[in-house]
């Protein structure tokens, strides 16, 4: 379900509304799996979900499948005209409770680490509210988890108050076998159900 450039609505006391989740997806093959995380997601009591593209994530999934809210870099721009209009990014770090970056690919978790921001979904991450959860799901080729750089970037995040889950060994789509696949969706979710837990906002399923 594309957006049509319309804002969230303002945030309101947590006991009296849903928990909203934002879950931002990059362009990692992983994000083949950004159906089945939203539809298990949805399956929490209680809990309301919008999700954050990158551009280069939509070649792996079908907008049709997305039952919910899909924002995307275009309508960053469509909503703004005039210095009275609202900012999208800033609307959605409002309007979450809770991010979470899956996959997170190596591209983007540079440009994280580094505090680029240059999409919609690198710009809701630099002005995020470091009092809420972040969660991310590091997703990429075994050679690229294995270069020096990525665990100084993820320790970077780690830094910053993030919560990382960690990526997984499998066979990839690629062939190549080790570790950097996406953690698998039930361990996603079940991080995502003890956050609310902690934090009292939503009763488990």
């Amino acid at each position: 379900m594309e957006s049509s450039a319309s804002c969230p609505a303002d945030a309101a006391p947590l006991a009296k509304r849903q928990f909203r989740v934002l879950v931002g997806v990059t362009g990692s093959v992983a994000a083949l799996k950004l159906p089945l995380l939203v539809s298990r997601l949805l399956d929490i009591p209680g809990l309301e979900v919008a999700v954050v593209t990158t551009e280069r994530a939509k070649h792996f999934y079908s907008p049709q499948d997305i039952p919910v809210t899909l924002y995307s870099d275009a309508d960053e721009w469509e909503m703004w005209k005039c210095r009275s209009d609202p900012v999208l990014h800033i609307d959605l770090r409002r309007w979450a409770d809770l991010m979470l970056v899956a996959p997170l690919d190596a591209n983007t978790l540079g440009k994280v680490a580094s505090g680029i921001c240059d999409n919609l979904l690198t710009c809701v991450i630099r002005a995020w509210d470091c009092r809420k959860p972040l969660l991310f799901c590091p997703a990429m080729n075994t050679a690229m988890w294995e270069h020096p750089v990525t665990a100084q970037q993820v320790g970077l995040l780690k830094a910053f108050g993030y919560v990382e889950i960690p990526c997984v060994a499998k066979k990839l789509v690629c062939g190549d076998e080790g570790l950097g696949a996406m953690a698998e969706v039930g361990t996603i979710v079940d991080k995502v159900k003890e956050v609310l837990f902690c934090r009292g906002g939503s009763q488990q399923s």
